[in-house]
């Protein structure tokens, strides 16, 4: 049986246009998102769980509402202006401030140390990276509760200076005026230190090899490197950190509260801890929401400020 050679002459092709195919829009009509009102539902229930009580607790802010009482008095800028002559709130934001420069500064300065170490060739540093973390995922009143314990007169820590020689050390660590400030400080900063050294890390581990050793092979040390090289492209690292330091800080309530309360002597008290005070201990439930509005304008102004400073500097530093 012979068979025919095949004919390799084939009849031409018809190929579609490109982005004419199956499921492609026709030409000239525009893909299109889905419609503003699929948004509708979730934006009303922001407006309702989120704008609507945001809007009522500022008009409070303006009123003598004991927070009991459906009959109160619009007082206009009373309470503020109150606010303005009170010494207690005056130190409370001078406290507010204080503790969020300060954990800024230390916590992220401590955290950038931390991830420099644990970025390197050490054998241990998958292990140190667990227990560097590990105090981040703590909740924040059960750290402050332990530390509570533990710096108390006759806790750990001066149990612990007293053993090894150092009972000069030995302090009221939340009972001195002088020092339960910088006590609440250390707390938070021992805690989320370990936070503020994940997003270094991350940031040093999105650095290519290559410009290590071509900074070393100009002969750039460490010191020359990290300045030149590191920190320009650590830019997002820093601005995200910051944010969250400065923010998380002037908002501070829980470690406060649960180490000393705003005490001694209003020597700890922030802005949050005398909100609280104001409304559920004294009932002046309108001058405690003037202090939240005062609480909120910090955090804006603080936020948008840093974050334009911050913005500025990583187009500075990518180009």
């Amino acid at each position: 049986m012979t068979i025919a050679p095949t004919d390799r002459r084939q009849a031409p092709v018809a190929v579609a246009p490109a982005g004419r195919g199956r499921g492609s829009a026709p030409a000239g009509r525009r893909r299109v998102g889905p419609p503003w009102w699929f948004a509708a539902p979730a934006m009303l229930l922001f407006a309702f769980v989120v704008l609507v009580p945001s809007a009522r607790g500022v008009y409070y802010a303006f009123t003598d509402w004991d927070g009991l009482d459906p009959d109160y008095s619009f007082i206009g800028l009373g309470n503020f202006a109150t606010m303005v002559g009170d010494p207690v709130a005056l130190q409370a934001i001078w406290h507010t401030l204080v503790i969020a420069v300060a954990i800024t500064v230390i916590q992220n300065g401590i955290g950038l140390l931390l991830a420099l170490g644990v970025n390197s060739a050490i054998r241990s540093r998958n292990l140190l990276r667990v227990f560097l973390f590990a105090p981040a995922v703590i909740t924040p009143i059960v750290t402050a509760y332990l530390w509570r314990n533990l710096l108390g007169p006759d806790g750990a820590v001066n149990s612990l200076l007293g053993a090894v020689g150092l009972d000069s050390w030995q302090q009221d660590w939340l009972g001195d005026p002088q020092l339960a400030l910088w006590s609440v400080v250390g707390v938070v900063v021992w805690q989320f230190a370990g936070y503020s050294m994940v997003i270094f890390l991350a940031g040093l581990q999105s650095i290519p090899r290559e410009i290590y050793e071509a900074t070393a092979i100009d002969g750039a040390g460490p010191v020359r490197r990290f300045w030149s090289v590191v920190a320009p492209l650590l830019a997002p690292a820093f601005t995200v950190n910051l944010m969250l330091s400065i923010i998380g800080g002037i908002k501070l309530f829980d470690q406060v509260y649960a180490l000393t309360g705003g005490g001694p002597g209003h020597a700890t008290d922030t802005i949050s801890t005398l909100i609280y005070t104001d409304a559920f201990t004294l009932g002046e439930f309108g001058y405690s929401i003037a202090l939240a509005v005062v609480l909120t304008i910090i955090v804006a102004v603080a936020s948008a400020g840093q974050y334009l400073v911050l913005a500025r500097n990583e187009k500075r530093a990518a180009a």
